[in-house]
């Protein structure tokens, strides 16, 4: 494209940062130089900028980054009147002086600040000496100064007269700026820090060649004709503005389901299709449910406060139906009439009652063959689970597993494994399997299923076996019942070929859009 044709098609607004550039004393100019020299919003400084950069017309020759602290409204509030601590000594040594005392209770009740605020500010001035509690809970200012404080009023006295740069103030003076900066979750603080980045911009070769053959009238330029302009016949005196129909267009973002919407929406219906009946369940569940009718102990380390969410309130389900409580109870003391000797331990009814965040979907399947089910059958549970756990890459506190059930008098561990198999290649999508030997309570043999993530390496994806008698007589079923509870996260993650389990529920819309299940 010649250069004439280039500065047809660019904007009124590129051609004034263009000038500015071109008539600059130096090669250079930061985004403020630009804004003054052009007389345009900063806004509009920096739209045109972007389409230069994309031109190739201009560059970026430096970019610098500055931490800055700045007075919040509640920091203007507290230069001007007082922060909590100068108030709380000022209202306790007012009182003392009229031979009167002040609870805790008093100041929050007299309401000036937020019972949050008096807790931390009491706190501090309690630390350093400077506030005690006497008999009746009453507080007593002491002799003591506070560093804190009056480092506080000085900081909060400086700033109110403008911006200042963080790296300005000693460590200390910093350190207390952090303390009693704005953050996520907590607004109400006096001050905010934030990153100012200035950028310094020049033209490239290509666009110096364009400073002679810019086009002198390009504020009069119009790209629309409109009635008006029609009838006043003043769209004689403007010039239209050329289009380039080789410039990109502006990308449109389509709406469609989340890709991992997608995926489960897939896993049910290759599950639908395959004959399998779908089991619903509730979130809050019992623990006889989630784990006595498992077969799980109840002093098993997995029923404890850090694996597993307990409701505050209610706290317990009122009943659990009979005759299953007593037969479980049973199986758990004794064996009952399943031919085990059991866990040999004082069973607690009241404790099966617990309500809990359900932390495995075999609940589900639990409760499934408690109501009498056909036989053959099979069924199959997309349920929502939480555990108390840390947090990374593979890891989360709430997860979706797929669980499934088959009930039948044929039915035999080679039988689960084809099952398996076929769940990692076709919904997985995975290309390298592997069964490892597991132990669970409620099953026997059990297996783990493992994935290779072309990432991350070798995956556990979940737990499979046979239910054990103890599992299944006490609820009813006399045929062999074999089950599995795969994690579906991981699953996507390999469907989906991502590397955090995060990014499944990440509100980076860009990331969300160009996730794609793998063809």
């Amino acid at each position: 494209m010649s250069s004439s044709n280039q500065t047809d098609s660019l904007h009124p607004l590129e051609i004034q940062v263009l000038r500015a550039l071109g008539a600059g004393s130096t090669e250079s100019l930061k985004d403020p130089e630009l804004v003054q020299s052009t007389a345009l919003a900063p806004s509009q400084v920096s739209m045109a900028v972007g389409w230069l950069l994309t031109k190739q017309l201009v560059s970026q020759v430096s970019e610098t980054t500055t931490t800055l602290v700045v007075l919040t409204e509640v920091g203007t509030q507290f230069q001007q009147t007082a922060s909590p601590h100068e108030w709380i000594i000022q209202t306790v040594q007012a009182a003392s002086q009229d031979g009167e005392k002040r609870t805790v209770k008093d100041l929050q009740a007299i309401g000036q600040f937020q019972p949050s605020e008096l807790s931390r500010a009491i706190g501090l001035l309690k630390k350093e000496g400077m506030l005690t509690l006497g008999a009746g809970g009453s507080l007593h200012i002491t002799e003591q100064k506070s560093s804190s404080v009056e480092a506080l009023r000085w900081l909060l006295n400086h700033i109110h007269e403008g911006s200042r740069l963080l790296d300005s103030f000693s460590d200390d003076h910093q350190a207390l700026l952090r303390q009693y900066a704005v953050k996520r979750g907590n607004t109400q603080e006096p001050f905010r820090i934030d990153d100012h980045t200035e950028r310094a911009y020049g033209l490239t070769g290509k666009g110096r060649n364009l400073l002679p053959h810019l086009r002198e009238d390009a504020a009069e330029e119009i790209s629309q004709l409109t009635p008006e302009l029609l009838k006043d016949g003043s769209w004689r005196k403007y010039s239209f503005r050329k289009y380039s129909i080789q410039l990109r267009p502006p990308r449109l973002a389509i709406g469609r389901r989340h890709a991992y919407r997608e995926f489960l929406d897939t896993v049910k219906a290759k599950l639908t299709s395959m004959g399998f009946q779908e089991m619903r369940g509730e979130l809050v569940e019992t623990e006889f449910w989630n784990m006595d009718a498992l077969f799980m102990p109840q002093f098993h380390p997995a029923r404890a406060i850090h694996d597993v969410y307990f409701v505050k309130e209610p706290t317990h389900a009122t009943r659990i139906p009979e005759p299953f409580l007593s037969q479980v109870a049973e199986a758990h003391k004794n064996g009952g009439i399943t031919g085990s000797k059991g866990w040999q331990y004082s069973y607690d009814p009241e404790r099966a009652k617990r309500l809990v965040l359900r932390s495995q979907g075999t609940a589900v399947s639990a409760r499934t063959l408690a109501s009498n089910p056909p036989v053959p059958s099979k069924f199959f549970s997309i349920a929502r689970c939480f555990r108390y756990d840390q947090v990374d890459a593979t890891h989360a506190t709430d997860f979706f597993q797929v669980e499934g059930i088959v009930l039948g008098s044929d039915i035999n561990f080679r039988t689960l494994l084809g099952l398996l198999k076929l769940f990692a290649t076709e919904m997985a999508q995975a290309k390298e399997i592997r069964f490892l030997p597991a132990y669970f309570p409620f099953t026997e043999p059990s297996v783990e299923m493992h994935v290779r993530h072309p990432k991350l390496g070798w995956m556990e994806l979940g737990g499979a076996g046979l239910f054990r008698s103890e599992v299944t007589v006490p609820l009813g079923v006399t045929v062999p019942v074999i089950a599995w509870g795969l994690g579906l996260d991981r699953m996507a993650m390999v469907a989906l070929g991502i590397q955090d389990i995060r990014d499944l529920f990440t509100s980076d819309l860009e990331a969300v859009r160009n996730m794609r299940r793998k063809p």
